[in-house]
């Protein structure tokens, strides 16, 4: 944008300046010095607004003018442009434009621009649960929408009344009713200007919801970091292992052309291994199956030298149970228990065949020596056993 002198426009300019560069901010990325500017122009219309006295405490919505409404939003736009601009504190950022939209919100509150039930829902905003969040979430951006596709009916209406005033105008001259669609056009301006108001409003407390979230990240990042003091010996520990890794890669690469092609790795976690320098290529029969390690650990190569290292390593593990063999191994394993079943299966089958042949197949004439048999057995026992002859001492003259 071009250089323009704002201590010499008038306020309605200067806002105007502003807005287009808080659209530019809105819609797309927007460079610092455009963002510096914006700023600049924001708090100036803040100051003459200020200056001038244009609002009250002891005023309601229906008491400002309609020329003045749109001064409500310079806090606004202050506090989301404020929240773009890049500084080395960051928190600094965010408490200037919590300030703001603070201030956005009070004076929105006092004119009872701020809706009830969002009112009632900053109330109780310290026993606010999970599902009174959810509940306000909701209802916040139902306000939203609606203010949208209110302020979008208003456009699309001013529009057609263009076109048709346009249309008029070329056929007959505007006679009578011209106050008329003036008074029109100023109830429809007031009508924009408060759901642009309600519609900031909702952005203003989204911003802030955010706003304090991420500065709790950052008092919390900051208070670990005191504590801690290592960030620059992280930061030494994590470049010395990417040049050991580089130059393992490196030296891998330079050898490669002279060295006889070896035998493929077959297991994950020994190639692990053989890269971190715990094993050897030739060792490859006679490697021990450790879990493969994810992160840190594995480019310390298995020292880990703090418990704050062994904690980021048991981070990134892989959400499965990794292999304790390689496929090699398992194929070998299966072919073992294979040849034992048909081992097994073989004895079986010979034992039942050799008992089959030494009984034989039996006939309808061995059935027949089977049953005289039988009965021959039974005669003998009815012989030694008469009829009633183990009830002789029952009877009286037994």
């Amino acid at each position: 944008m071009g250089e323009f002198n704002m201590e010499e426009m008038s306020l309605p300019a200067i806002f105007e300046q502003a807005r287009k560069i808080h659209s530019m901010a809105s819609d797309s990325t927007i460079d610092q010095e455009t963002l510096r500017k914006g700023i600049e122009a924001l708090r100036l219309c803040d100051d003459r607004v200020s200056k001038l006295g244009l609002f009250s405490s002891n005023e309601s919505k229906d008491d400002v003018s309609t020329a003045n409404l749109k001064y409500l939003l310079v806090p606004c736009y202050l506090g989301e442009l404020l929240e773009k601009a890049v500084q080395d504190e960051r928190l600094q950022v965010l408490k200037k434009s919590q300030d703001q939209l603070k201030e956005f919100i009070s004076i929105c509150e006092a004119l009872e621009l701020v809706p009830e039930e969002e009112m009632q829902y900053s109330a109780r905003e310290a026993a606010d649960t999970l599902a009174v969040q959810r509940e306000k979430k909701i209802a916040r951006f139902k306000r939203h929408r609606a203010a949208e596709a209110k302020l979008q009916e208003i456009k699309e209406r001013k529009e057609r009344r263009d076109r048709s005033l346009r249309a008029a105008a070329l056929s007959t001259p505007v006679e009578a009713g011209e106050e008329d669609m003036q008074d029109d056009d100023g109830e429809e301006e007031r009508e924009a200007w408060l759901t642009t108001i309600s519609l900031a409003v909702c952005k203003a407390l989204d911003l802030l919801d955010m706003l304090k979230i991420e500065e709790q990240m950052l008092h919390a990042v900051k208070e670990r970091q005191s504590q801690e003091g290592e960030g620059e010996f992280s930061r030494e520990i994590l470049d010395e292992r990417t040049k050991r890794a580089e130059s393992w890669h490196q030296k891998a690469a330079n050898r490669a052309p002279f060295l006889r092609p070896m035998q493929p790795i077959t297991c994950a976690t020994f190639a692990q291994d053989v890269i971190e320098g715990r094993a050897k290529a030739s060792e490859v029969h006679e490697h021990k199956h450790q879990p493969m390690i994810f992160g840190p650990a594995s480019l310390v190569g298995g020292r880990l030298t703090s418990a704050r290292e062994r904690m980021a390593a048991q981070v990134f593990q892989p959400g499965y149970r990794l292999p304790t063999m390689s496929i090699e191994e398992a194929g070998l394993r299966e072919m073992e228990m294979m040849n034992k079943w048909q081992e097994r299966n073989m004895k079986l089958m010979e034992e039942a065949n050799s008992s089959w042949h030494k009984d034989g197949p039996r006939t309808a004439s061995d059935d027949e020596e089977a049953a005289e048999e039988k009965a021959r057995a039974w005669d003998d026992w009815k012989d030694d056993n008469p009829r009633g002859a183990g009830n002789k001492k029952l009877t009286p003259c037994g």
